[in-house]
């Protein structure tokens, strides 16, 4: 099964490198990568599901060789959501299935509550609902501890730092830890050469500057946001939520209380890491397909 290569200009003003696979006259999915990756996370995934889907993969703003625009306004969540909608747009196609990854899936979630009239089908894969990620940033000590990345991340001088160490010491110091090192040792060049791209780190990390989660320091005392004590709008899509027991940055308290925001929802818990599809390609594969095939 090929996987196609394209450089789309999106209406939202961004051009996209997007790969595509199947045939486009099938059910169409897009899938969405995070930090600090690109189409590559889903790249055992992508020839399993063109089988019977048509597929399409962007490397999102701010990554690889996609669109950098300049300032950190450009990288908020409804700009990504949008960019998902043009992509969607460019190849005729009103309704569609969605599936993300760490920040990839944080703007499938967002996708799916603000635009269900595209959404046909949600599939998560280790990114937290943003209602449960916000609330046990407040109320779960072990995941307020496990999310001090993101405030370092945020740190204005962060680029700094990681010019005067080099980016493979970052991959090194900041990455390597969290992934599976044996399954992507010889993926590191391919990083390397996408987080050297002019302006890509960055843009990188303006997706969690310009973020509204607020991510209080470890034991400090900080003001709830109301959003958390009022109701909150459910998922309406048929969901499935694949997780990867033990990532070590997004904890298993993400799942707890996920059905009472996501009525129609499954869960396959995986004995992996945060970086899930290509950690534990075979069994993310099958939950995919399985469950998009009772689906549609």
């Amino acid at each position: 099964m090929t996987c196609d290569p394209h450089r789309i200009a999106l209406s939202t003003g961004v051009d996209l490198d997007v790969w595509t696979a199947g045939d486009p006259a099938a059910p169409p999915i897009i899938l969405l990568h995070g930090f600090p990756e690109s189409h590559r996370t889903w790249r055992h995934q992508i020839p399993a599901l063109a089988a019977d889907h048509f597929v399409i993969a962007p490397d999102q703003r701010g990554y690889a060789r996609s669109s950098k625009p300049e300032g950190v306004e450009n990288y908020t969540p409804d700009r990504i959501v949008a960019d998902v909608l043009a992509l969607a747009d460019h190849f005729g196609i009103d309704r569609f299935a969605l599936a993300g990854h760490d920040w990839g899936g944080a703007v499938a979630w967002m996708a799916a509550l603000q635009h269900p009239d595209r959404i046909a089908r949600l599939i998560i894969a280790n990114a937290p609902h943003p209602f449960l990620f916000q609330k046990t940033l407040f109320d779960d000590p072990a995941q307020r501890a496990a999310s001090q990345y993101i405030r370092a991340f945020r740190n204005p001088d962060l680029e700094r730092h990681i010019d005067r160490i080099g980016l493979s010491a970052f991959f090194d110091t900041s990455f390597a830890p969290h992934t599976d090192a044996a399954k992507m040792a010889a993926e590191k060049p391919v990083y390397l050469d996408q987080w050297g791209q002019p302006g890509a780190m960055t843009a990188m990390l303006n997706w969690y500057r310009a973020s509204a989660i607020d991510v209080p320091e470890t034991g400090a005392t900080a003001g709830r946001p109301a959003f958390l004590d009022a109701p909150f709008p459910p998922i309406t899509q048929p969901t499935l939520v694949i997780w990867g027991m033990r990532d070590k940055a997004l904890l298993p308290c993400q799942l707890d209380g996920l059905g009472t925001l996501v009525p129609t929802l499954d869960v396959v818990e995986i004995d992996a890491g945060h970086f899930v599809p290509w950690e534990a390609p075979e069994a993310v594969n099958a939950a995919m397909r399985d469950w998009l095939a009772e689906r549609e």
